[in-house]
């Protein structure tokens, strides 16, 4: 089993520390970009405003999308491409800087 670190990680701006092993690492990353994203698509909808309403509305989101995959009312696969879509977006948005 591996050492548990703490990895820096980056939601809509604000700086937060996670523990996770190295192994947790990529799925880690991974969430982190798919929250983010899905939070800055919430405040710019315009809709919602304050990030903590925003993370609410996140949760919610997840929630119903998690609730909806258990009961077979969502394509798993479908979002695995949507989420390898959106990381490759993000890999080439930041090897552009």
């Amino acid at each position: 089993m591996s050492e548990i670190k703490g990895v820096d990680v980056n939601i809509m701006g604000r700086d937060f520390t996670v523990s996770c092993t190295d192994e947790e690492r990529p799925g880690l990353i991974n969430a982190v970009n798919y929250l983010d994203k899905k939070m800055r698509d919430i405040r710019d909808n315009g809709r919602v405003i304050g990030v903590e309403r925003i993370a609410i509305m996140a949760a919610l989101n997840f929630s119903h999308e998690l609730l909806n995959s258990k009961s077979g009312n969502v394509d798993i696969g479908d979002i695995k491409r949507r989420i390898t879509l959106m990381q490759d977006q993000i890999d080439q948005a930041c090897t552009k800087k």
